[in-house]
């Protein structure tokens, strides 16, 4: 009889990792703090469970997927009573670093296996075993379930030991995308309000090659260098032109810029190039 393994928390991700699980032959137990969520997962062959313990009563592997710090405390405490000794945690869920690490030292103090493995993966991959997982923790416990975890993504990336490495990483990496989507909207937005269709965005990417400008900004920002190419004052002043040629057009990242830009100016500083926007950002 296969091992089963369980996953806590079926919301739009977990429930693509169950499907997939399935999918591959595991036995899979379910539970989800509103079970309305996790039940629809019975057609596919999941056992929904009625608590987190009868949930990893017997599981090798238990894969919490849940909301944030605060719902994984509360989950793996109800867990507890049914974990067996030798069943690793496997938590995807986005966490700060800082209560990552205190959660862990917590666990393993008490002879808990639990890794920290945040995933950049939609649903979609979730169901095609696509994307790239992060993993944290002792290197051996992650040894014993990577060839499981491998079937969940296309990349596994081992960090370390130290647990709130991969938690900074998928905070970054989500500051990263979310910032993109929000300056995305921005360019959209001075497009459109100037008369060009914003379909035409694709051009300014062909033109402008953001990969190439995001790798090279990154590496003159973590090296703090500062000699202009494109002065502060300049960049500020062509923020204030986006502004102007908007009106009203709400603007998510622009205005931010705009005030951490006029802050340094207070200072002198607009002779420099505008990358010193990010001058605080490298202690």
């Amino acid at each position: 009889m296969t091992t089963p393994i369980a996953f806590l928390g079926t919301g739009l991700l977990g429930a693509g990792f169950v499907e997939a699980a399935l999918g591959r032959g595991d036995s899979v137990r379910v539970w989800n703090r509103t079970r309305t969520k996790a039940e629809p997962l019975a057609a596919f062959g999941a056992m929904v469970c009625e608590t987190p313990a009868d949930a990893v009563r017997g599981a090798s592997r238990v894969h919490l997927v849940l909301q944030d710090d605060t719902s994984v405390e509360a989950v793996i405490e109800a867990l507890r009573p049914g974990l067996g000794a030798d069943a690793t945690i496997v938590d995807h869920t986005t966490t700060r670093p800082d209560l990552t690490a205190a959660r862990a030292g917590r666990l393993t103090a008490a002879s808990v296996r639990y890794l920290h493995c945040p995933v950049f993966i939609g649903p979609p991959g979730a169901r095609k075993g696509e994307g790239v997982m992060l993993a944290c923790g002792p290197r051996d416990w992650f040894d014993a379930v990577h060839p499981a975890l491998a079937r969940q993504a296309t990349r596994i990336e081992y960090l370390g030991e130290r647990p709130e490495i991969a938690a900074a990483f998928k905070l970054a990496g989500n500051a990263l995308l979310l910032g993109i989507t929000g300056l995305v909207s921005d360019t959209v937005t001075v497009l459109d309000r100037n008369g060009v269709p914003g379909a035409e965005i694709a051009k300014l990417l062909e033109y402008l090659n953001p990969s190439q400008v995001v790798a090279a900004r990154a590496k003159r920002m973590t090296n703090k260098d500062f000699a202009p190419s494109f002065e502060l004052a300049m960049a500020r002043k062509d923020l204030r032109l986006m502004q102007e040629s908007v009106g009203d057009a709400p603007l998510m990242v622009i205005p931010g810029m705009a005030a951490r830009m006029d802050a340094l100016l207070a200072e002198g500083l607009g002779d420099q190039d505008f990358g010193v926007i990010g001058r605080d950002a490298v202690r």
